[in-house]
């Protein structure tokens, strides 16, 4: 374990990096998945289908070339964007379409009744939508959207191929430089994932049963 101990200012940087992608990927995921759902349910043909293309085109790319499109192709498009920048926003725009998919299948949850009712008082599709359908909606898929970001933690080790320095960078070049103890910085590094996946795992639990009790 003297390995591990001797650098643990480096797997605490890489870490540092692995948390700051998670949040702001996760934050931004989630903003850009709620607006994509709302798009895939509105009456408007256009957004309908540039929602149902972007849901599917991403969701059926490997996250390897959403990243390698923005470390190396947006550079030659004249981005300048740092390549930890590159990465957020690959994940961020990988993430977003299982956020919009699990959300809706939450809105196809809410009873039809529900969007009647809100027409017959008189509320548009966005006053619908914000204030009936989007609140049960999320309500119902809090845990398969914890589950989102148990997967996009683990997808921030694929930024460490593309010059990010977070965990799996981390252990690469510690392991490198350690030939024997390559297991424990391995383990170290699975310890720092845990330190987020397992919480965040009790957290979906906890809710599941929390909401359907409640419903």
């Amino acid at each position: 374990m003297n390995a591990v101990i001797e650098n643990l200012p480096r797997f605490i940087e890489a870490f540092g990096m692995t948390l700051w992608l998670l949040a702001t990927s996760g934050v931004c995921a989630l903003i850009i998945g709620t607006v994509i759902a709302a798009m895939r349910i509105s009456p408007v043909p256009s957004l309908n289908v540039f929602a149902s293309v972007y849901t599917e085109l991403l969701r059926n790319t490997p996250l390897t070339l959403v990243l390698f499109f923005c470390s190396f192709v947006l550079p030659q498009l004249g981005s300048r964007l740092p390549y930890e920048w590159a990465a957020f926003i690959g994940l961020t725009l990988y993430t977003s379409p299982f956020v919009a998919e699990a959300l809706r299948s939450g809105i196809n949850g809410v009873a039809v009744g529900q969007a009647e009712a809100a027409r017959s008082l008189g509320l548009g599709f966005m006053q619908s939508t914000t204030l009936i359908i989007f609140p049960q909606a999320f309500r119902m898929v809090i845990p398969p959207l914890i589950n989102v970001l148990i997967a996009l933690t683990k997808n921030t080790s694929v930024a460490g191929g593309f010059f990010v320095f977070e965990l799996f960078s981390a252990a690469k070049e510690l392991a490198n430089a350690n030939g024997n103890a390559v297991i424990a910085i391995l383990l170290a590094v699975a310890a720092f994932y845990l330190v987020v996946t397992i919480p965040l795992g009790i957290l979906s639990a906890h809710l599941e049963k929390k909401l359907a009790v409640q419903r």
